[in-house]
């Protein structure tokens, strides 16, 4: 699928997990408009990785579930800290890289 075929409808569809897709709610609404089609080409970039990899991680899943093991040439590796750390709040990871992601300009919670 191409960056043109997504909608924010099919993005959140596509996300794994429930903190990416409120994550992507949160950016679609708080974004400036400006600003807004270079983030929905980020996320669009995250689901088509995530659409590719797909065929693998079935495979892996149906591995585990027959056998207990993952198929040749994958690596289980603990990624719960980088999920924590993806799925806190935004603007701990923005002013951790210097961004306000716009709530400067008045957007953030009241």
């Amino acid at each position: 699928m191409g960056h043109e075929d997504w909608t924010v409808d099919r993005l959140h569809v596509a996300l794994p997990h429930s903190a990416s897709r409120q994550q992507l709610l949160q950016d679609v609404n708080l974004t400036p408009i400006e600003d807004l089609p270079a983030v929905l080409d980020g996320w669009a970039g995250a689901a088509e990785v995530l659409e590719a990899a797909r065929p693998m991680i079935e495979a892996a899943r149906v591995s585990m579930a027959a056998r207990g093991v993952l198929p040749d040439g994958i690596e289980a590796r603990d990624v719960t800290t980088e999920i924590l750390r993806d799925a806190g709040p935004r603007h701990d990871r923005d002013q951790d890289h210097g961004h306000t992601g716009g709530r400067d300009r008045g957007q953030g919670a009241a």
